[in-house]
């Protein structure tokens, strides 16, 4: 049997686990456990699978980057851990922001002209720049930069079109819902922040 082929509600299999996954990676990421870690890792390698199978490339190249991320994430915040302590959320600085919004710039316009001169990408510039919108916050995250939800709220935005356009019901639901919960966190990190 096809594993695309098994349906709950009309909606594959493989999507509701990539669903199920996402939700409950976003409650860890919420609650700072790092649990998140592996638990996005499950919902990284089902995304790349069906992505894939959407001509969503850039989405594809993303969920490949995203493994070396979250593993980098999951080593930074298991050194950054002190004996009952973790590891402190901090500002940006203009330096990386404006080195991260030059990356933005320059991987969009490279993707996305690779992948519609290339490929039969389905929306080739906007799924480049949600794909690099999501490169610079998932690093800002593994850093502990309380503005990488400012930055997933966008791309998260630019998704949510994409994944209604493309059929993808649950991943529209699940990033309409990483879009809520993205303001709740940002500001229980901005209460815990310190300004001083």
């Amino acid at each position: 049997m096809n594993v695309d082929s098994l349906l709950i509600l009309g909606i594959p299999l493989l999507e509701w686990i990539g669903f199920v996954f996402g939700i409950a990676g976003i409650y860890f990421g919420i609650k700072e456990k790092i649990i998140y870690f592996p638990v996005s890792l499950v919902n990284v390698c089902v995304s790349l699978y069906i992505f894939y199978h959407q001509s969503l490339y850039s989405d594809v190249i993303q969920q490949l980057v995203y493994i070396s991320l979250l593993s980098y994430g999951w080593m930074r915040w298991l050194k950054g851990k002190k004996p009952d302590a973790d590891m402190p959320v901090t500002n940006a600085g203009k330096k990386m922001i404006f080195a991260l919004l030059g990356g933005v710039v320059v991987l969009t316009i490279l993707m996305g002209t690779f992948f519609h001169t290339y490929t039969g990408a389905s929306v080739p510039y906007w799924d480049a720049l949600a794909t690099s919108l999501c490169f610079a916050a998932q690093y800002m995250l593994a850093e502990k930069k309380i503005e990488n939800w400012l930055v997933w709220i966008d791309a998260n935005i630019i998704y949510i079109g994409i994944y209604l356009y493309k059929g993808l019901p649950l991943y529209a639901i699940l990033f309409f819902y990483l879009l809520t919960d993205g303001y709740s966190w940002l500001f229980q990190m901005a209460e815990s922040f310190d300004c001083s």
